[in-house]
């Protein structure tokens, strides 16, 4: 197992240029395509348990999310953004890199890969 874990959505061009970049920089990771093997409640506690900014920005504020009727406001706690990326796994914001310390949406690719290489 690496000790890095990429939650990669290949159809994002975000979450491709993190891929390329990880892979460029032979860094050995392990790849979760979270939409066919969504992260379980576990995961999910434990990647915001390692979260690098705010919990809210675990989820994505699109047109999935609209088409719900949910609000923003109401996704600002850890138990409740848990709750929704359980039920939704669609809304989880990606790429997401995580180690066993630190986890980080890869927004900007370049930054936060270059933050997992240091």
């Amino acid at each position: 197992m690496a000790e890095l874990t990429l939650f990669h959505n290949p159809k994002c061009s975000t979450s491709r240029k993190v891929a390329d970049a990880l892979t460029a920089a032979g860094v050995d990771h392990d790849t979760v395509l979270y939409l066919v093997d969504p992260p379980s409640r576990s995961d999910l506690e434990r990647i915001v348990g390692h979260l690098d900014g705010p919990v809210a920005d675990l989820v994505r504020k699109d047109k999935r999310f609209g088409e719900l009727g949910l609000v923003a406001d109401d996704y600002t706690t850890a138990d409740r953004v848990i709750a929704l990326l359980c039920d939704h796994p669609e809304l989880l914001q990606r790429p997401i890199l995580e180690t066993s310390t630190r986890a980080a949406i890869g927004r900007p690719p370049e930054e936060v890969v270059a933050s997992f290489l240091d």
